[in-house]
């Protein structure tokens, strides 16, 4: 810390890979691409390691997708799905040549159609719709309700465009494997209301057990997913988005202790918190000793350092 400073976030790139790794095998289906939720860190350094590693990245900001272009994923590795996006931001995801979106509502589509009617040159892109079910997604701002699927074709075939996609998400931090596993006929049912339906994507959502419990099962969700979209009678191109759930078990946060305040039960509570969002308290003290053996380490073995 004496080199970085404190607070520092330290990554093991090895962990990285290892949980990638996993992921990726676990799901046998031979149709399928991952892609990961930059949104829970968009670490230009962890995101070539990512890139390195064969994923390709999901977008929820134009933020995220320039992040993804530093990092060295290509324009046609990047799906972007996100809400709130005006005529400059559709804008300036097409001049980064991204053409894969996942549109949160009708007047988002129409916003992006009507940007594409007014070039000299006809802009192609794969086009699907965020769900909105109260069943499957809960009571959610987020997506477009299949009844509203009849009208989002209408907007898109005027402009010579095919909604080919399904984006199903679950809710951030999700850990109970059935939680995924128990919608997948559903979303299958409702993605077949699409006529030119070809891809589905699984979004993301998935958890990681900070403070123990239910532990995400990527094989048993794996064999389910594989089993149901290879009944098909067609191939349907599969989209795994994983975020937290790839990225928080190779991390540590290190901090540096500036003062104590002692409870009445002599216990002491140490003052060195990070102030985050959604964060999750598990502090453990280095001790002298410790925090020498760091001092101007930059690699730390296999760990990395990466300044925040």
């Amino acid at each position: 810390m004496s080199t970085y400073g404190s607070p520092l976030y330290v990554y093991q790139a090895d962990r990285l890979h290892q949980t990638l790794e996993h992921i990726t095998r676990s799901i046998d289906y031979p149709h399928v691409q991952f892609h990961f939720a930059t949104v829970t860190n968009g670490n230009i350094a962890l995101l070539k390691l990512i890139q390195q590693a064969g994923w390709g990245l999901h977008a929820n900001t134009p933020g995220d997708v320039f992040l993804g272009l530093k990092a060295g994923f290509t324009s046609d590795r990047i799906v972007y799905t996100g809400s709130n996006l005006n005529r400059a931001d559709i804008q300036q995801l097409i001049e980064w040549k991204i053409d894969r979106f996942n549109f949160d509502s009708l007047s988002q589509l129409q916003d992006f159609c009507e940007y594409s009617r007014s070039q000299p040159r006809s802009i192609r892109a794969e086009i699907g719709l965020r769900l909105n079910s109260p069943e499957l997604t809960g009571d959610s701002r987020i997506g477009v309700r299949p009844a509203e699927f009849e009208k989002a074709n209408e907007i898109a075939q005027q402009q010579g465009l095919r909604i080919t996609g399904l984006h199903f998400y679950r809710g951030t931090g999700t850990n109970a494997t059935s939680a995924f596993t128990q919608a997948i006929d559903r979303l299958i049912a409702i993605a077949q209301q699409l006529p030119h339906w070809r891809t589905l994507d699984f979004g993301g959502g998935f958890g990681y057990p900070y403070r123990g419990g239910a532990v995400f099962d990527w094989r048993e969700f794996g064999a389910a997913i594989t089993e149901r979209l290879s009944a098909l009678s067609r191939p349907i191109e599969l989209v795994i988005e994983p975020g937290r759930s790839a990225i928080a078990g190779c991390g540590v946060l290190l901090a540096k202790v500036v003062s104590v305040k002692w409870l009445g039960d002599g216990v002491p509570a140490p003052q060195a918190t990070a102030n985050c969002r959604r964060r999750y308290d598990c502090i453990k003290s280095i001790g002298a000793c410790g925090a020498r053996g760091l001092s101007g380490d930059r690699n730390l073995g296999n760990w990395r350092c990466i300044a925040t």
